[in-house]
């Protein structure tokens, strides 16, 4: 104390900024040469099984470390002992079904697998999707990456389980990048391995570094928080962790094509998704729509999505459902409301996981704040066409074992750096080439993303088309903020494939 008593202010205040400096966790984003390592944790809700569809038929772009049955407020299990649960606030609740639980299992098939049956239907897609690229992973090591979670109970994290084993594994391995844990349902398991870590080394030697480890590594891209487990353990034990809530994503959920923009509507019509999706093999047989005639549960009165060809919400009510959306025509799209969370890791060129607030097709990092509750129909989206006719592309992979009838992305070449440092008034000159493994004619367009950006201001490119471009950086942008220009590269195939650079210009 009489040290510091004697102590200048101007060294105080450097000494209490280098403490804050080393106080600030250090977070690990996946090097520019490797795929992005990823955990999926999925309940067995339509969507759930639906994006998992998609997440398959682009697994190519990552390295899939984990596939995990887990609960939520909306499924769980029960432990077979004839254990009752209640939560406060549930749907059971919600819906005035008070004479139902407590109860020893919700909305929960017995012999539930939608996790292996999707790997076992993609098991019969592989031999094509292997043609159109070799990176594709077998179905054998799919398989042994699929574990069970927390799914007893509702936000229940008390017991260690092979699925939570697995993640701490990860976390705790010796290879230097995130870890990207993905929550569709809801947080248990991996609030149990974080916990189980906690219980093992916490007043060890060890603890300070192997917690700052996990902290380097974990990314939680949420589905929104359907068990309280992140408010209720992970927050407050783990704050540092990065918890990635996106905004701007494209509406992928249940009543999408009543939300959309009315062009945008097309992308999930029952015609589209029937000559694109439904009609498209395996995979697209073990898609879900509206009026399918299946139930991921049977019986279950809040499922009635397969059970709705032909019916209004009134005569769905008077069967005995739950109608909690409103039916759709049979055929068309029923929902994929986790997909956001892993659209980023798409290779797309983007590199929308490389960054806290670097964007993608998933959009980008948001306030941590609910979205506002949409009024009227969302505009159109920036991605949404491009994604969809990447989606129903991928189908035609996994029914086309033949290369040159198919179509592939374009390949586009920086032949700038990505990263790029510049004092205010200097010019930028970025500069690309595109090229097609079929042939195709490639049009190269180029757009600033704003919203990305940590300079607010206008920034006019010299071309919008073309192989190249410029900007001038702003005199009144300040050292340390952003420009991201995007490179969007598209062909002239069948479906139209675009392929997309990013250049992130940082001021001096």
């Amino acid at each position: 104390m009489r040290m510091t008593a004697t102590l200048g202010a101007g060294l105080l205040a450097l000494l209490a900024a280098t403490v804050c400096r080393a106080a600030l966790p250090v977070y690990l984003e996946t090097p520019p040469d490797q795929k992005p390592r990823v955990v999926i944790t999925a309940d067995p809700e339509l969507d759930d099984s639906n994006s998992l569809v998609r997440y398959l038929l682009f697994s190519n772009g990552y390295r899939t470390e984990g596939l995990i049955y887990a609960s939520s407020q909306f499924h769980w299990m029960g432990d077979g002992k004839g254990t009752k649960w209640f939560v406060e606030g549930r749907e059971y609740t919600r819906f005035g079904l008070t004479d139902v639980c407590p109860c020893t299992s919700w909305r929960w098939n017995s012999k539930e697998r939608f996790i292996d049956d999707a790997v076992e239907t993609y098991a019969r897609a592989y031999p094509n999707l292997r043609v159109h690229d070799r990176s594709f992973p077998t179905p054998e090591y799919l398989k042994s990456k699929i574990r069970w979670g927390n799914v007893q109970f509702d936000g229940d994290f008390s017991k260690d389980t092979a699925g939570s084993n697995l993640i701490k594994a990860l976390l705790l391995d010796n290879e230097e990048s995130p870890i990207y844990l993905h929550a569709w349902g809801g947080q248990s398991t991996i609030a149990r391995a974080l916990k189980s870590i906690e219980d093992q080394y916490r007043g060890t030697s060890k603890w300070r570094a192997i917690r700052a480890k996990v902290i380097r590594k974990a990314v939680i891209h949420p589905s929104g928080d359907q068990d309280d487990t992140y408010a209720r353990y992970i927050k407050p034990n783990w704050p540092e962790i990065r918890y990635r809530q996106l905004a701007g994503s494209m509406m992928l959920g249940y009543n999408a094509q009543s939300l959309v923009s009315e062009d945008d509507a097309a992308w999930f019509s029952a015609d589209w998704t029937r000559r694109n999706i439904s009609e498209k093999g395996p995979l697209g047989a073990f898609y879900r729509v509206w009026g399918d005639g299946r139930q991921m549960v049977r019986g279950d009165i809040f499922d009635y999505i397969g059970m709705s060809a032909g019916k209004s919400a009134e005569q769905l009510k008077a069967e005995g459902y739950v109608v909690w959306t409103p039916p759709h025509e049979t055929g068309s799209f029923a929902g994929e409301g986790d997909t956001g969370t892993f659209l980023n890791l798409v290779d797309n060129g983007l590199r929308g996981f490389s960054g806290e607030s670097f964007g993608g097709w998933g959009g980008y990092a948001g306030s941590g704040a609910p979205a506002p509750r949409l009024r009227g129909r969302a505009p159109t989206h920036r991605f949404l066409a491009a994604a969809q006719r990447s989606f129903a592309n991928r189908f035609i992979w996994a029914t086309t074992p033949v290369f040159a009838e198919a179509n592939h992305e374009p390949h586009l070449d920086a032949r700038s750096p990505h990263r790029v440092v510049a004092r205010p008034g200097e010019t930028v000159n970025l500069r690309v080439k595109a090229r097609d493994p079929d042939k195709d004619f490639v049009a190269v367009r180029w757009w600033r993303w704003n919203e990305v950006d940590s300079y607010s201001g206008a920034v006019p490119l010299s071309r919008v088309e073309g192989s190249t471009t410029s900007l001038r950086v702003p005199a009144d942008a300040r050292a340390g903020m952003t420009i991201h220009v995007i490179a969007e590269a598209t062909d002239n195939g069948v479906p139209a494939l675009t392929r997309y650079a990013r250049f992130v210009v940082r001021v001096r």
